[in-house]
């Protein structure tokens, strides 16, 4: 099965499910949607079940020609962290499309704005998340990461809960045009990328062969290292997240910083580091400068928001800051832990705007303040919003911890000032995690509260495989890390890093226990 175009495939089957649901009475689009996107997840889960843990860097790779006086192939290919993004990607969005199964009901969207458009537009970003992570050709790669801002645009603008058009289209077109000049100052490195690479936008090609001076590399990693900066995102670049998690559905919210914004910080992984290795060192300390801000802002945030989906929102500042941080100490356990947090953030927070998205759709308000006393009267949406949230501050046993201790000990270990101000961030996680579902969930029952229903069996479906990956994870990550890890162990060598030594120096003791 190694020469299945098993990328092709999964990637073609969303794009062809939207294609055909855009003709079907409303009634028969939602189940096929729902088994288009279950479809994609088990030709997933057999690609990973190919996948060579031992074998070559990229796997179930396909090049042909595509545009050639360009030098622009169709070149896909996947490594273990681009494989492990993919499965993300296939396993969130049949959740989505089940949480949302009528989210685009309402009586006062249009017929251009029905759920059949809703759902082809969830199916499409599909198509355009799988194949930016699997792209092996710079252009390749940047048709994608422009293409998926499109769906994700009209999810936002057409599909957003606020009542208000008008913050509705404010928060899509901030996210756009934030984007859209992000891929043009790429764009632009990509261009000067082919320019001095010989005149190719193969990855393999590029990757050591890159000659140019230090002052122009510099400039080419910045135009990459902004645009991904923007998307992931980083502080100061992250002024548009809040504002279109708040507004977009909870499918599309779940979608945009459970995977969405994954994008960036893929990219600073795959092509930030190995593409430009001398400009990746020069510039690290000040890249941690902003992770460390990001960490620290994006809590203290946190702490004051009085809104439930902005601070979810928040708290992905900070994720993101540490998921930079990792990637950007340059050694094997802190890339490793940034791999594995994207996957597990994706879970968490994921669960995390599920649930808040199940308590909105129950009190018709996101405004902390409106609820409290939940858990009294619903006692299983409480359960899973504190394991959920327990998640995300980073509990032992929970997924997100092992991600975060492998970030800050492999930053420790070569940057000492970073990780303990890293740490800090950890503090006010528990701070505004615990104070929310304190003050949602405990006391005595509201008065618009006390009609609430527990977790109705649709929603059990949508949140009950997320909390068991969340779980799993956390008690077992071995299977996923045994994944990333030689792929992380390849970008060390493309950057020319390798961890620093043990600080303490290990002797050897005799068989009685003496040196």
């Amino acid at each position: 099965m190694s020469d299945f175009p098993w990328l092709t495939v999964i990637g073609v089957v969303p794009l062809v499910g939207a294609l055909v649901i855009l003709g079907l009475p409303t009634r028969l689009a939602k189940p096929l949607a729902l088994a288009v996107s279950m479809v994609t997840l088990v030709l997933t889960i057999a690609m990973c079940a190919a996948f060579d843990v031992g074998g070559p860097r990229f796997q179930f790779s396909q090049t042909y020609t595509w545009i050639p006086q360009f030098g622009v192939h169709y070149a896909v290919g996947v490594d273990g962290i681009a494989l492990s993004l993919v499965a993300l990607t296939a396993v969130l969005v049949p959740v989505v499309i089940l949480a949302s199964w009528h989210d685009a009901d309402a009586p006062t969207r249009t017929a251009r704005h029905n759920a059949k458009t809703f759902l082809a537009l969830v199916l499409v970003l599909e198509t355009m998340l799988i194949g930016v992570f699997a792209a092996t050709d710079v252009f390749l790669f940047y048709v994608f990461f422009e293409a998926m801002l499109l769906p994700m645009y009209f999810l936002i603008g057409s599909y957003g809960v606020s009542g208000d058009q008008v913050k509705r289209s404010y928060a899509a077109v901030k996210f756009f045009l934030y984007s859209l000049v992000g891929g043009l100052l790429m764009l632009a490195a990509v261009v000067g990328l082919y320019v001095v690479g010989g005149k190719t936008f193969l990855f393999s090609d590029l990757v050591g062969h890159v000659d140019t001076t230090r002052p122009v590399e510099a400039f080419l990693f910045l135009g990459f290292f902004i645009a991904f900066a923007i998307k992931a995102p980083l502080w100061p670049f992250h002024t548009w997240l809040p504002d279109a998690a708040a507004e977009a559905p909870i499918g599309a919210a779940v979608l945009l910083v459970g995977v969405l914004d994954k994008v960036g910080t893929f990219g600073l992984l795959r092509y930030c580091l190995p593409l430009f290795p001398h400009a990746s060192r020069t510039f690290g300390p000040y890249v941690l400068v902003l992770c460390v801000i990001s960490i620290l802002y994006g809590a203290l945030v946190a702490v004051g928001q009085t809104d439930l989906k902005r601070l979810v929102a928040y708290t992905s500042v900070a994720h993101f800051g540490f998921i930079a941080l990792g990637i950007f100490a340059f050694t094997s356990y802190g890339q490793s832990g940034a791999t594995l947090y994207m996957v597990n953030h994706g879970f968490s927070t994921g669960a995390l705007f599920l649930i808040v998205g199940f308590l909105i759709s129950r009190r018709g308000s996101r405004l902390i303040g409106d609820f409290g006393g939940v858990q009294r009267v619903a006692p299983w949406l409480a359960g899973t919003f504190l394991m959920a949230g327990l998640s995300g501050l980073a509990l032992p046993g929970l997924s997100t911890f092992v991600s975060e201790f492998l970030v800050l000990v492999g930053t420790f270990t070569r940057y000492r000032t970073f990780a303990v101000l890293a740490t800090l961030g950890i503090v006010l996680a528990a701070l505004y995690i615990l104070v929310m579902y304190q003050r949602t969930m405990t006391g005595p029952a509201q008065p618009a509260v006390k009609d609430f229903p527990d977790l109705s069996s649709r929603e059990s479906w949508v949140i009950a495989p997320m909390l068991a990956l969340i779980l799993a994870l956390g008690v077992y990550p071995k299977p996923l890390l045994d994944v990333i890890n030689p792929a992380v162990q390849a970008t060390m060598q493309d950057v020319s890093r390798t961890d620093p030594p043990p600080s303490v120096p290990v002797s050897v003791t005799s068989s009685k226990g003496r040196p």
